[in-house]
């Protein structure tokens, strides 16, 4: 069986099959392309936290690269950010809920502090 292609040109089905291929592989790698850009975009417009270097700028912040990570020496994180502060940071962008942030905040204030039953 043969398709009609053009002027005088006939395309047969491997022909067909190998224009399907590469159209689909076409759209996947366009597909793609947009979901890459618009993921560089809403993260670049994110703002960055204050107390917080910025990605390339030599270190990951304040509480390793997602906040998480241990704080510094004496609780003060080397930019002078408390970790009450940095609870309350999380809190504000809504990484924790309201009875976390008090359970949370108690335990820092409690005179064994984290850890000490």
């Amino acid at each position: 069986m043969r398709y009609w292609h053009g002027h005088g040109h006939y395309v047969g089905g491997w022909g067909v099959g190998l224009m399907a291929f590469g159209t689909l592989m076409f759209l996947v790698i366009v597909v793609l392309l947009a979901v890459a850009l618009f993921r560089y975009v809403a993260r670049s417009r994110q703002p960055i936290p204050p107390g917080r270097a910025a990605p390339g700028a030599g270190g990951a912040g304040v509480g390793g690269p997602h906040g998480w990570g241990p704080v510094g020496q004496g609780g003060q994180g080397g930019q002078g950010v408390s970790p009450e502060q940095l609870l309350a940071e999380r809190f504000a962008r809504g990484e924790i809920d309201a009875e976390e942030y008090r359970h949370r905040l108690d335990t820092l204030r409690s005179a064994n502090g984290p850890g000490g039953d």
